[in-house]
C-alpha cells in the first residue's frame, strides 16, 4: 500500500532535556528536595514495616506536597522553558522587560494550578496503570490489593507527576518516554530511577530471610524512593542530554 505524505506537515523538532528554572532558589532546592523525600520515607519506614496500608496512606499527602513544591519551584510547566536563553528577550538598552504574550506566568495560575493538575492526572491515570503493571510483574493477584494500589500510588507521585508537569499529556511525547527515546534530564532520570529501583526492590522478597521488611510491598517502595533520588541526581548531572535508546 502506498504511503501518503502530507507536504504541509511540519517535522517534529528534536526533544531537548528539561532545564531548571534560571534562579538561585531552583538551583538550591533541587538538591534539597531528594533529601527531604528520603527523610520522609526514613521517618515513616518503621510504621510502613509494621502496618503498610495505613502508613503508606498517611505518607501520600506529605509526598504530594513535596512533589508539588519541587515542580513549582524548580521546573518549567508545560510549554515553558527553564533555560536562560529561552527566557531572555531582546530589548533596547534601558527598556524594561515586558511579559511575552502567550507565555505562562509565574504565580498561582502559572505554577500551582499546573502542579495540582499534574497531581490529579498522576493519581487518576498513572496509578491504575501502574497497579496493573505490578500485578503483571508478580504482585499478589487475589490478596494485598490495598498494598499494591498504594505502592503504585507512591511510584506514580515520584515518577510521573514531574513528567506530566513538564511534558503535559502529548501522546507522541509519552510514547517517546515509554520507549526510552527522550534525552535524560533530572525529571526523566527520576522516573527511570524510580522504576528501576522498584524493580530491584523485588529481589529480597522471595529470599528465605524471614524478615518483617521483606513483606509486600515494603522493599518495592523502598527501592522506588532510593531509585528516585539517585536517578534524579545522575540524570541532572552525569547523564544529562544523553539517550538510552537510539532511533
Amino acid at each position: 500500500m502506498a504511503t501518503i505524505i502530507n507536504p504541509q506537515a511540519k517535522p517534529r523538532p528534536p526533544a531537548t532535556p528539561i532545564d531548571l528554572l534560571n534562579n538561585d532558589t531552583a538551583r538550591l532546592y533541587t538538591h534539597i528536595h531528594p533529601m527531604l523525600v528520603l527523610s520522609l520515607y526514613a521517618y515513616k519506614f518503621r510504621s510502613i514495616v509494621e502496618d503498610p496500608v495505613p502508613a503508606l496512606t498517611s505518607t501520600l499527602i506529605p509526598l504530594s506536597i513535596l512533589q508539588i513544591v519541587y515542580v513549582a519551584i524548580c521546573l518549567p510547566p508545560t510549554g515553558g522553558s527553564g533555560s536562560a536563553a529561552a527566557q531572555l528577550e531582546k530589548r533596547k538598552p534601558g527598556e524594561k522587560k515586558k511579559p511575552a504574550p502567550g507565555k505562562l506566568e509565574s504565580g498561582v495560575n502559572g505554577k500551582i494550578i499546573p502542579a495540582f493538575l499534574s497531581l490529579v492526572l498522576s493519581v487518576l491515570a498513572a496509578t491504575p496503570l501502574l497497579t496493573a503493571t505490578l500485578v503483571l510483574f508478580g504482585a499478589p493477584v487475589t490478596t494485598h490489593h490495598p498494598h499494591t494500589f498504594l505502592c503504585a500510588a507512591h511510584i506514580s507521585l515520584l515518577a510521573t507527576l514531574p513528567l506530566v508537569y513538564v511534558h503535559g499529556v502529548d501522546g507522541e511525547t509519552w510514547r517517546e518516554i515509554v520507549a526510552l527515546l527522550l534525552p535524560i534530564d533530572e525529571v526523566y532520570g527520576g522516573m527511570i530511577g524510580t522504576v528501576f529501583g522498584a524493580w530491584l526492590g523485588a529481589v529480597p522478597i522471595p529470599l528465605d530471610w524471614d524478615r518483617e521488611w521483606q513483606k509486600w510491598p515494603v522493599t518495592i517502595v523502598t527501592g522506588a524512593y532510593i531509585g528516585y533520588a539517585v536517578g534524579k541526581l545522575v540524570g541532572g548531572t552525569l547523564l544529562k542530554g544523553r539517550k538510552i535508546m537510539f532511533e
